[in-house]
């Protein structure tokens, strides 16, 4: 029924030539009749009858009122002012005027229209009242302040109905703004979750293949002469296997949409309560780790946790990775603001006084000029996490050898840093 109403509705242009019609027959009609058997000063006929052109004239410009508003205000105002201006006799001949006010206000501007509107009405005043002052009988001098009233209201009417407009096109703006806001919020919650995913999924994956890789070789070792110890290290690659595929399904687990049992299995991320854990597999892999940990005073964030895990297990990695048996060191050491965390190592033992760049480090530019290449995602990956929680991340080799990595993460998140 709503869209049977909607197609029947005229054409704007039609609707604006029916109302100038409408006006025009009314103005000229309702003249005639109102004048009917009285004796005036000067009949519609007179000068040509350039009262009824008046009254057409002032009628039909309506009809073009919502494309040229000024022009048209101008055009009925000007009729009017002649019309009363030669005694032309009263009636509703200011129709067209009061409409063209209100289209002047409604679909003008603003405060230019409004100008136009009040400097035209004043004008219009000014020339009804001196074209009123021999009226007879004085009484008919109420219709002079009725027509200036009813200009007024009709300026105002327009005003408002353009101020509603306004309101009306600020509060779908801001809807769309708000709209557009929110599917860009929710575009960068999912690229932020994709790329916390590939970042767990780069931390788990790394440090076991690189446990593996060192027990494999291990095994392949001592496979013939020693196989207790290549059961032991065939024992760690399946417990570093097995908790790096738990790992993975609770990193992943959150891209599936069934709830249920499946979601007993994931198990929660990993936090700073399996520090000891880690270093144990590190120990396996033929490093001779030491962890300095102090206790907190409070309950840490599990987001500061996770993230403390992850980078106390890249830098375990590049360890394992790059630098091979050595002495580490973890300390970590949670204050009132902040979680401190560093992890230093000795560097390559049997590459005492060797001084080839550290292959943590970006390489050094062929041509020698001090420039670099990318370095690896591994440290960069820490100082994404840090910067995600608001927190700062050094990392380098040290004056008498080795490497440290540094980290400080704010308990109270302020926000990534730029």
């Amino acid at each position: 029924m709503e869209h049977r109403v909607v197609s029947l509705r005229l054409p704007v242009p039609a609707q604006d030539m029916s109302l100038a019609l409408f006006i025009t027959v009314m103005q000229v009609q309702g003249t005639i009749v109102r004048n009917a058997g009285e004796v005036v000063q000067r009949p519609l006929t007179d000068l040509g009858n350039l009262g009824y052109v008046l009254l057409i004239v002032s009628g039909l410009v309506v009809a073009v009122r919502r494309r040229w508003p000024v022009p048209v205000f101008v055009t009925a105002a000007l009729a009017s002012l002649v019309y009363y201006g030669l005694d032309f006799p009263d009636g509703p001949g200011w129709l067209g005027l009061f409409v063209a006010l209100y289209t002047l206000a409604a679909y003008g501007d603003g405060r230019r229209s409004l100008v136009i509107a009040g400097v035209g009405t004043s004008v219009l005043a000014i020339g009804w009242l001196v074209a009123a002052a021999d009226i007879e009988p004085r009484a008919a001098v109420g219709w002079v302040f009725f027509r200036i009233g009813a200009s007024v209201m009709s300026a105002a009417l327009g005003e408002s109905v353009r101020s509603r407009q306004v309101i009306a096109a600020e509060a779908q703006e801001r809807a769309e703004l708000a709209e557009r806001s929110r599917e860009e919020e929710a575009r960068a919650r999912v690229d932020a979750e994709r790329l916390r995913i590939a970042r767990e999924v780069h931390d788990t994956v790394a440090h076991a293949i690189a446990i593996i890789n060192v027990q494999s070789g291990v095994t392949a070792h001592v496979l013939g002469k020693r196989p207790e110890v290549a059961r032991e290290a065939l024992r760690a690659i399946e417990q570093t296997s097995s908790r790096a595929l738990r790992e993975m399904r609770a990193i992943l687990g959150v891209l599936r949409d069934d709830d249920g049992d499946d979601n007993e299995g994931r198990g929660p991320y990993p936090g700073l309560g399996q520090i000891d854990e880690l270093a144990a597999k590190a120990r396996e892999a033929g490093l001779d780790i030491e962890v300095e940990e102090a206790s907190p005073a409070a309950p840490l964030p599990s987001a500061v946790g996770s993230a403390a895990y992850r980078i106390v297990q890249e830098s375990i990695t590049n360890v394992v990775r790059h630098v091979g048996p050595t002495r580490v060191t973890v300390a970590l050491s949670p204050g009132i603001e902040a979680l401190e965390i560093r992890v230093t190592d000795e560097g390559r033992r049997a590459a005492a006084g060797h001084d080839s760049a550290d292959p943590r480090l970006p390489a050094p530019h062929p041509s020698g000029a001090g420039g670099s290449a990318k370095p690896g995602r591994g440290i960069a990956g820490m100082r994404e996490r840090c910067r995600l929680l608001g927190g700062e991340l050094d990392a380098g080799p040290l004056p008498g050898g080795g490497f440290e990595v540094r980290a400080r993460l704010p308990l109270a998140s302020t926000g990534p840093r730029l």
